[in-house]
């Protein structure tokens, strides 16, 4: 009976927290993202994404003030395993970072929702 009453709400401490960690992950790459805007003068395209805060983009707009030691040390997966999204320009704002939440497809409500920079 214990266990029952226990573990629900060890789940729930433990979504709020990768809810928590993907908040955190996208306003690290947003403040990467707004650095890289200061040197390049532009945010990266969606096509060139998140990859250009660690690789200098080879493809698309030039990024002649990319900064050699880049603007994060590595891309972070959201805390269910998945990819963060980005777009550029957004729809909500200059660009999008996001996560589909734990069930990984857009909408969705509670733990499923997604989770975005619109929301920082």
């Amino acid at each position: 009976i214990l266990a029952g009453l226990i573990v629900p709400k060890l789940m729930g401490r433990t979504d709020d927290a990768r809810v928590l960690q993907a908040k955190q992950d996208i306003a690290t790459m947003a403040g990467a993202l707004k650095m890289y805007k200061l040197d390049n003068l532009r945010y990266p395209t969606t096509d060139q994404g998140l990859k250009a805060l660690i690789t200098k983009p080879t493809t698309g707009p030039a990024a002649n003030g990319w900064k050699t030691e880049g603007y994060i040390s590595k891309l972070a997966k959201d805390p269910w395993g998945n990819e963060y999204q980005y777009m550029s320009p957004g729809l909500k704002s200059e660009f999008e970072i996001f996560t589909y939440g734990q069930d990984g497809q857009p909408g969705g409500a509670g733990y499923d929702a997604d989770i975005g920079s619109w929301e920082l």
